[in-house]
C-alpha cells in the first residue's frame, strides 16, 4: 500500500461536527437549523425550491447560496454517524483520516485495515495488539500509528492508540494532549487507567500518550507489567495499535512487537534503508513476531 503525506496534509479539511452524532435519522435541514449553521427562514426557502426543482436539499441550498458544502458534509456526517473534524479542531492536520475521511490516501488507509482485519485482528479473539515499526527516523510510523487508529476507530471498534516511542514521543502532539500521564507513568507505577484518554471529537478512540521522558525506557517495556498492561487494556479495546521508536536506533521496536505479537513494517521511498529493513524483519521473526504487512510512504 502507498500513502502520500505531502499532498494529504496540503488538501483542504472538511466541517464536521466536534462530537459522537446523534442525528441518524433526522432531516438534513433539522440538524443545520439545531447546529445553528441555518435559520428557519431560510430553512423554509430551500424546502420551497427543493419541491419546485425537485433536487436534494443540500444541493438546494447550495444553489440558493444558504448552504455551503461543509455545511453539507456536516449535516451527512450527523445523518450516518459517522464523526469526523472541522477546521476549527486544533488537532495536527496530520490526522488525515479524520479531517478528509473521503480522501484518496484514506481510502487506502480503509484497504489496510481490511487487511489487517483479514490477517490478524479477526483471526483470533486474543489478537488485539499491533506495533507499528520502522527501521530509520522520519518515515511515518506516527502519522500512520495515528491514522490507522482513527479508521478503526470509524468501523466502530474500540481503538487504543499507544504512544511507546518513550524516547522522541509525538501522539500527545499530534491529539494535543499537553504533557500528561502516559505510558511510562503507568509502567512505573505513578499513574492508573486513568492516563487512557478518551478522544471526545472521534467516537471509539482513545489515546494513551507515552508520558514522561523516562531514563530507562528499554527497560520499562521489557518489564512483565507491560504484557501485564496490555492484556487489561484488551479487555477494554477491540484494537491496539502501537507506535514505536526507530528500530536502527535501539531494541524498543522488538520489544514492543514482541509483545503486540504482530507488527506493520513502514518504509519511505528515497529514505528507508533496504540493509535495515531487512535486518529489522529477521529480527522480527526470530523473536515470533507476526508481519502482517507493510506501507510504502512515496511523500
Amino acid at each position: 500500500m502507498t500513502t502520500n503525506n505531502s499532498s494529504i496534509i496540503r488538501s483542504v479539511p472538511l466541517t464536521v461536527p466536534s462530537k459522537p452524532a446523534t442525528g441518524t435519522g433526522r432531516a438534513m435541514g433539522t440538524i443545520l437549523v439545531d447546529a445553528g449553521r441555518l435559520s428557519l427562514p431560510d430553512a423554509d426557502r430551500i424546502l420551497q425550491f427543493q419541491r419546485t426543482r425537485g433536487a436534494r436539499f443540500g444541493d438546494s441550498g447550495v444553489a440558493l447560496g444558504l448552504l455551503t458544502d461543509d455545511d453539507v458534509r456536516f449535516a451527512l456526517s450527523v445523518q450516518f454517524d459517522y464523526p469526523y473534524l472541522g477546521r476549527e479542531s486544533n488537532l495536527s492536520r496530520e490526522l488525515v483520516a479524520a479531517y478528509q475521511p473521503a480522501s484518496r490516501p484514506v481510502e487506502q488507509l480503509r484497504g489496510l485495515r481490511s487487511q489487517l482485519m483479514l490477517r490478524w485482528f479477526d483471526t483470533e479473539a486474543e489478537r488485539k495488539g499491533l506495533a507499528i515499526v520502522s527501521a530509520g527516523q522520519k518515515e511515518g510510523r506516527s502519522y500512520i500509528a495515528a491514522n490507522l487508529a482513527i479508521v478503526f476507530s470509524q468501523l466502530g471498534r474500540r481503538t487504543l492508540l499507544v504512544d511507546a516511542d518513550m524516547r522522541l514521543p509525538r501522539q500527545h502532539q499530534l491529539f494535543n494532549l499537553g504533557k500528561r500521564a502516559g505510558l511510562s507513568d503507568m509502567l512505573a507505577g505513578r499513574a492508573g487507567p486513568e492516563a487512557v484518554v478518551g478522544i471526545s471529537a472521534l467516537q471509539d478512540l482513545s489515546v494513551l500518550p507515552a508520558g514522561a521522558i523516562p531514563p530507562n525506557p528499554q527497560e520499562l517495556l521489557g518489564r512483565q507489567e507491560f504484557s501485564k498492561l496490555l492484556q487489561s487494556l484488551g479487555e477494554d479495546f477491540d484494537v491496539i495499535i502501537i507506535d514505536t521508536p526507530p528500530a536502527s536506533e535501539c531494541s524498543d521496536a522488538h520489544t514492543v512487537a514482541v509483545r503486540a505479537g504482530a507488527a506493520l513494517m513502514v518504509a519511505r521511498q528515497n529514505r528507508s534503508s533496504v540493509p535495515q529493513m531487512a535486518h529489522l524483519t529477521q529480527g522480527l521473526r526470530e523473536f515470533g513476531v507476526t508481519l502482517v504487512g507493510s506501507v510504502l510512504n512515496d511523500g
